[in-house]
């Protein structure tokens, strides 16, 4: 697989990234972002935009919510971007994206069709969030240590049959970790005592990219079994092995296995970096991406595009 040298790669943030108010500028400014989420809110059967604009019940951070506020949200900057900055979007010669925004980046690059890979986010988050549900689980961000560090202290703080391990490989010093709640309540302290700067409960319903995901596993293949994926037209970086594809079976099961596999999301980046791709477009809500760039390589160029 050959690519041009000097491209941007786009980047599509992943749960956690959400917050109220998320996508309200792109819709009072561009009516294409208003119609967008006008169409996911007759594919969902509720009122996207309302839960994002005011999040009245605190909903965005359930993942049966979260997931399609944020496929949405960066599919709408993505299509504003496109009509505003054209040449911007023609620069692009990659996607990826963080977990949930591993969709986003395959929608983006053409492998599924808008309304399509939004059913399928759908029934992803409500499939996590059931599996969530039956377990008293979570994840933390363990800033400061290395993999080995964290790996030492997941295996020290789980006990018996518990679930503790590192689940986002994000940036150096930057390790989400994912597993049973008792684990991590016993992680925090020892994290601290050995050095962590700070261990940060993540706003997530619970122990992704863990084991504990697997009864969410079959749902997932099922839907994606019957969704028409296409090969894409530009290649997505894979959160599991970290390797460009463009086929649309290798994306299909990828997509399947992702969400049981740690998110292998710095090796992503330093592999995009090795196969030329320059500058990146955080495109979305947040700034949670750019900041991992940037302890990645502070020389990357990074720009972003979504809030206003």
């Amino acid at each position: 697989m050959s690519f041009p040298m000097n491209s941007s790669a786009i980047l599509f943030p992943g749960q956690g990234a959400q917050s109220s108010g998320m996508g309200r500028w792109l819709c009072e400014e561009h009516s294409i972002a208003a119609d967008l989420f006008a169409q996911a809110n007759e594919v969902l059967g509720y009122d996207l935009r309302a839960i994002c604009d005011q999040d009245p019940a605190e909903e965005l951070n359930a993942t049966e919510y979260s997931q399609p506020a944020l496929f949405t949200v960066g599919m709408a900057a993505a299509r504003v971007l496109e009509q505003t900055e054209p040449d911007r979007i023609k620069s692009i010669g990659a996607a990826a994206g963080l977990s949930l925004g591993e969709y986003t980046a395959v929608c983006f690059a053409g492998g599924l069709d808008f309304a399509d890979a939004l059913r399928l986010v759908q029934k992803r988050g409500q499939a996590m969030q059931a599996a969530a549900d039956a377990v008293d689980s979570g994840m933390a961000s363990v800033l400061g240590l290395e993999l080995e560090a964290v790996e030492e202290l997941c295996q020290s703080c789980r006990d018996g049959d518990e679930v503790l391990q590192p689940a986002n490989l994000l940036c150096p010093g930057n390790i989400a970790v994912s597993g049973h709640k008792s684990a991590i309540e016993k992680l925090i302290p020892a994290a601290t005592q050995a050095g962590a700067m700070k261990v940060i409960p993540l706003a997530v319903a619970g122990a992704f990219h863990t084991s504990l995901m697997q009864p969410a596993v079959a749902t997932l293949k099922a839907a994606l079994a019957e969704m028409p994926i296409q090969d894409t037209r530009i290649p997505v970086y894979s959160n599991v092995d970290a390797a460009p594809h463009t086929s649309a079976d290798e994306i299909r099961d990828l997509l399947s296995r992702q969400v049981v596999g740690s998110v292998l999301w710095e090796a992503s980046v330093r592999r995009m970096m090795e196969d030329g791709f320059d500058k990146f477009e955080e495109v979305g809500t947040g700034r949670v991406l750019r900041g991992t760039l940037k302890r990645i390589n502070r020389k990357i160029e990074a720009d972003g595009f979504g809030d206003g």
